[in-house]
Order: C-alpha cells, then structure tokens, then sequence
C-alpha cells in the first residue's frame, strides 16, 4: 500500500508541474509583450507604427509595419534585452520604399537619427538637409555649445561629407535638463547600439553592450584609447544612461 501511495504521490506532482509550465510561459510572454510595449523606445520612437508582438515560450515574433528601417532594427533590438526572451524572428515590414543606400536622402534620415538618440543636442530643433554629402543644419540651439556639439555628431554620419551649422542661438539660455521619466534598460541598450552603429567612428566595432539600472557595461575592442573615449563621450549622452562601464579593450 505505501509503495502505491508513492506512486500516486509522483504521479500528482508531476502532473501539477506538466499543468503549471504552461501557466508559467504564458505569464512570462503575456510579460514581454507588456514590457515592450510600455518600453521607452515603443512610446517614443514607434508609437506612430503598427507592430504587433506575439511570444510563445519566449520565443518572439514581430509582425506589423513600420516607418523606416531603424524602426525595424530598434524593434528587435528592444525585445531582445528583455528578460524572458529566448529569440526574436522580425517579420515587420517598412511602409515606405527606403531612400538608396548614400544617396543624400539616406544619409540626411541617418543624421536625423543618430541627433535622436543623445540628450545633449535636440533632434527636434534641427532641421537637416543634404546635397552632395554636404549636411546644412538650421534650426535653434539652447547654447553655442549645443550648436558645436550637433555638428560633430552630424559629422561623424556616415556619407557626410562636410556640416554646414546655421543653426541661431537662443537670447536666453536654454533650460536646464530634468530628470525624466526612468528609462528601461531593454531601450537603453537599444539606443546604445544604434548610437554606435550609426556613429562612423564607432559603427565598425561590434560592441557588446548590457545595461542594469541604466548602468551601461560595453564589452569588446577597440583601435586605440582615443577610439575608447569617444564610445564612453557616445554612450554617455545617450537618453537613460546614467553611468558607463567601458570594459573594452585596445587591440
């Protein structure tokens, strides 16, 4: 009799386990999709486009539409560093025909988009044209120093050629910056790789990069330490990063 009772003991237990795996995917996919969609980088950058997330057993598919090719990119690089999440199949689709690769609409959107990524400078306020590889800048920076710092950035786009900054200054200083909302650290490590995938110095590192409470740690190597300084200038004015951990090496 006690070795029946046994039996019917594992066989109960193991039965409440095969019943509550799957309560237990479920809650961690019904979790990433929340999380994604409440993420900075879903409420800021995409919140224009029509994507839709579908995880079973953590494993992620994206369908759905979107504005641009970064979109598709930040898309998956969001979900991808959220916990939970095993793999992601990006299926979206771009809803307009890309500019051709170097011509200067491409690289006039590629400006435009690595200004959206730092808080130093304001991508909102500047107005980017190209002709020729040559980006001419207009809109209005808070400080000289913003104005200088928009140029450098937009300099280092690959296919820019020259900056031509006639940006004005604002009269009045511009206003301090506040402490935002809290950033996830799934679109913190987004817009760091973008950041330094679409920053020409930088693009060509492969940098690995993890984020915990907005403690960026970047792993990889680097040409040389002027290379390693720029990352860590990079990283650090992206939107959320509140400390960098360079844990690159020289070559």
């Amino acid at each position: 009799m006690k070795v029946v009772h046994s039996l019917s003991v594992v066989v109960a237990a193991v039965a409440l386990l095969g019943l509550s795996a799957p309560v237990y995917a479920s809650k961690t996919d019904d979790r990433i999709e929340s999380s994604a969609k409440k993420s900075y980088v879903f409420k800021t950058y995409l919140q224009g486009d029509d994507i839709k997330i579908d995880s079973k057993d953590g494993a992620v598919t994206l369908t759905g539409s979107v504005s641009g090719e970064y979109h598709k990119s930040l898309a998956q690089e969001t979900l991808t560093g959220l916990p939970g999440v095993k793999s992601v199949e990006n299926k979206l689709e771009i809803k307009d025909v890309p500019p051709a690769v170097n011509s200067d609409a491409w690289v006039r959107d590629k400006v435009k988009v690595t200004l959206l990524f730092h808080r130093s400078v304001s991508a909102v306020k500047t107005e980017v044209e190209v002709k020729d590889g040559i980006a001419t800048l207009r809109g209005e920076a808070s400080s000289q120093a913003q104005k200088e710092l928009t140029t450098e950035y937009a300099k280092d786009v690959e296919g820019v050629k020259d900056v031509v900054n006639e940006m004005t200054v604002a009269k009045t200083p511009g206003d301090k910056q506040t402490v935002g909302e809290k950033i996830d650290d799934a679109s913190i490590t987004a817009q760091v790789k973008m950041a330094l995938l679409f920053h020409r110095s930088t693009s060509a590192l492969g940098t690995k990069v993890e984020t915990k409470d907005g403690v960026v740690t970047l792993f990889g190597k680097a040409s040389n330490v002027a290379e390693l300084n720029l990352v860590n200038k990079l990283v650090n004015d992206v939107h959320g990063v509140t400390k960098v951990n360079n844990l690159m090496t020289t070559k």
